[in-house]
């Protein structure tokens, strides 16, 4: 098995000498069969990259081998791709498996934090002298909060909203004194940010200090940070089933259905969906047809054969459902989460609704309508 990945920039005709020395190299391997293997995989990927003219902008990843099935059975696996970020390792290795620890690093949760240290140190501060009533006195003292804390407000926006959008997944707020709640508070303070804001933190310092004692202290709340933001996206989902407004479906067949409308706004899915969708070819009808199916589902073989011949449907494709999601949401107008059930609404979402569904842009009456996709799709909704 060959694992190749090629960092962005990189040029394909390095790749590609690199690929030929490889290959003199492993035609001296004594043992037959193993020559044979790694001969066959190197030139799967001298075909692959052949397909490419340069390296993309995110790299290029590929993987060539062959693999044993569940069944016993040997099947040769040829992929490439660019992943969805940028790439920055280079790695060529043939062995006994396929190696996927880099694409696994991309998938960490690379989402940004914003904290404001406010003590009060920042305002223009002075003595006064004299001739001062004490109502002036706390009039000025005021006016000069209200400044502070304007300023604040203003440089915060300044920091944390990019192009009209909030940068930042989150916001802490922390202080010795009770400016941070006066901020969080304020007309003043951006609605963007203020919908950001995660924690208000009380410090013991100002400066450097404060934000290090802050960031201690807000640790557990930003590692659940990502159970709050689904907490929060469910509970919409679920707010918009109980006010009943028609902006909602669930399922995979009433979700396939608001898709192909470009009707969801946001397409929720459990991130250890079971659902396999398959595309047949139908030997006596030539026609395709598409399942999406269980595990338990699976084991039905009348699913892949004509009920009345008999005759086994021609497997033209298979994979995860998830993972057909991830490829094709863009195509319907969609934006893609993926939830886990660790929190109470994620688990829910996932007993209560099948794991999938979604937030609609506009009403739609799933009952009062037909499918139009008459024969070529098959939903077997027995388990959901």
């Amino acid at each position: 098995m060959i694992s190749l990945i090629i960092p962005p920039k990189d040029q394909i005709s390095r790749v590609a000498k690199m690929l030929a020395d490889e290959f003199g190299t492993a035609s001296n391997i004594k043992s037959r069969v193993n020559r044979l293997s790694v001969l066959g995989a190197i030139t799967s990927v001298q075909q692959r990259l052949k397909l490419y003219n340069k390296v993309p902008p995110n790299g290029l990843v590929v993987y060539c081998g062959t693999i044993v099935t569940e069944e016993g059975k040997e099947k040769k696996v040829n992929i490439d791709f660019e992943p969805f970020k940028p790439i920055n390792t280079s790695l060529y290795l043939c062995d006994n498996k396929f190696h996927t620890e880099a694409l696994t690093a991309l998938l960490s949760d690379d989402s940004k934090f914003g904290f404001i240290v406010i003590d009060g140190s920042g305002g223009n501060t002075r003595e006064v002298l004299g001739g001062q009533s004490a109502l002036r006195f706390a009039r000025l003292r005021m006016e000069k909060r209200h400044n502070y804390v304007r300023k604040v407000a203003e440089t915060a926006v300044q920091l944390f909203i990019s192009g009209d959008k909030v940068n930042v997944a989150g916001l802490v707020l922390a202080g010795s004194a009770d400016f941070k709640t006066e901020l969080s508070q304020s007309d003043m303070f951006d609605q963007r940010l203020q919908s950001k804001v995660l924690k208000l933190v009380d410090i013991s310092y100002g400066g450097e200090n404060g934000f290090n004692q802050a960031i201690e202290l807000s640790t557990e709340v930003l590692s659940n940070v990502k159970f709050i933001q689904e907490k929060k996206l469910i509970g919409r989902y679920f707010d918009e089933i109980s006010q009943d407004t028609g902006k909602y479906c669930f399922g995979v067949e009433d979700t396939l259905k608001a898709l192909e409308m470009g009707a969801v706004e946001i397409l929720i899915v459990y991130e250890n969906l079971d659902i396999m969708r398959y595309v047949l070819h139908c030997q006596g009808t030539e026609e395709e047809k598409i399942l999406y199916l269980t595990p338990e589902q699976e084991k039905d073989k009348s699913h892949f054969t004509d009920k009345e011949t008999g005759q086994e449907h021609e497997l033209i494709e298979s994979m995860p459902l998830l993972e057909w999601f991830a490829n094709n949401y863009k195509k319907f107008g969609a934006t893609l989460e993926i939830v886990t059930d660790k929190s109470q609404e994620g688990s829910q979402f996932v007993k209560g609704f099948g794991g999938i569904g979604g937030i609609l842009r506009y009403r739609v009456d799933f009952q009062g309508m037909e499918y139009q996709g008459g024969d070529d799709e098959f939903f077997d909704l027995d388990d959901y």
